[in-house]
């Protein structure tokens, strides 16, 4: 036991030692780990003055529930295909929660979103040449004779775009979605409320790129997933107006045929034909035209519940939220920085230094 506790008091003893003997090397150095840590606490100060703050805006909407209301709809649209009209209603895979949210980071929908006209400074430009402007792109464009001219004026036509014109909006695009402050998803998986956030240096194009990005994928969906029902309904339509002219046209024949029997000889039946035959087009038109309006105000009914599929909640309002890299921080921080490099450094050589380097 005695000898176990001298080893242990030895082993104790030249701990402490060699502390002494690491606070006395890096003491007789304090002076210059004392400026380099001034030196890095004034790099920080600085940095923090020409740092942008990060704004972040944010964006909420709701989710339709496909499934709301297919009660008492659902029973009227599978007795209409079983006359044969689709009148959709299915709300198609594509866009279930998890591909919508997919379906904001593509890059067609954001690049149709940098093509969207936003007023600056009493100038209508797009998205694209704002970001540009931003960034100073153009200062280090002058020299460029390739890139001097391309401008991205609003709504422009994407298949009208040059190698270098998709080059450019690939690096935009890039630069916006593939970092970590644009984000796309449900924050609480028990509700259908999603949310999107972009974070940027630039308060304005941060607001109006969200917006345009909801708008955009919200028109996508208008064209794309409304489209069958649309087009349902545009026959139904046509189908409706022509047998409308049909039923009219017989009228008018029941009319006449009657005008042309009138006073006939009981005896002359066959002369009646013609309005006997005018009659059942009559009927079998107003039966025929009877459904068809049904099935166009169901398929109407069907267009207006498939849209729209995104609700806006809340829109990012001004002044966004944002991160300030502060004075203080930026002191602190460069300063144990630059402090912690140099004694490591000084601990290192004396390593180095002691194993024949």
């Amino acid at each position: 036991m005695s000898v176990e506790n001298s080893n242990s008091e030895m082993t104790l003893k030249e701990l402490i030692e060699k502390g002494k003997d690491w606070y006395l090397y890096l003491l007789v150095n304090w002076k210059i780990i004392v400026l380099v840590g001034i030196i890095g606490a004034s790099i920080g100060l600085t940095y923090s003055f020409f740092k942008k703050p990060i704004y972040t805006a944010t964006l909420t909407f709701a989710l339709e529930d496909e499934k709301a209301g297919s009660g008492g709809l659902g029973g009227a649209l599978g007795l209409a295909s079983q006359f044969g009209f689709d009148l959709g209603g299915s709300g198609g895979g594509v866009f279930s929660e998890s591909n919508l949210t997919e379906l904001f980071k593509s890059r067609s929908m954001v690049e149709q979103t940098l093509l969207t006209p936003v007023n600056l400074n009493g100038k209508n430009v797009s998205l694209a040449e704002m970001y540009i402007t931003n960034n100073k792109w153009r200062d280090s464009w002058e020299d460029e004779s390739k890139l001097k001219n391309i401008h991205f004026l609003p709504n422009s036509r994407r298949e009208n775009f040059t190698r270098i014109h998709d080059s450019i909006l690939g690096v935009i695009y890039n630069n916006v979605t593939k970092t970590d402050g644009f984000m796309v998803g449900m924050k609480d998986k028990k509700t259908d409320i999603v949310s999107i956030d972009l974070s940027s240096t630039n308060e304005l194009f941060a607001k109006y790129f969200i917006e345009a990005l909801a708008n955009e994928v919200s028109k996508f969906y208008v064209t794309t997933k409304s489209k069958k029902a649309r087009m349902n309904m545009q026959i139904l339509k046509k189908q409706t107006d022509s047998v409308r002219g049909a039923l009219n046209s017989a009228i008018t024949g029941v009319a006449v045929a009657n005008d042309n029997t009138f006073n006939l000889n009981p005896s002359l039946n066959v002369r009646r034909t013609p309005s006997a035959r005018r009659q059942v087009d009559v009927q079998a038109n107003t039966a025929i035209l009877t459904e068809l309006v049904k099935q166009t105000e169901l398929a109407k009914v069907t267009l207006r519940r498939e849209t729209p599929l995104i609700q806006i909640i809340d829109k990012p309002i001004l002044p966004l939220k944002y991160i300030k890299f502060g004075k203080l921080k930026g002191f602190v921080l460069g300063g144990f920085l630059s402090g912690f490099l140099v004694v490591l450094f000084f601990i290192l050589k004396r390593i180095l230094n002691r194993l024949g380097f």
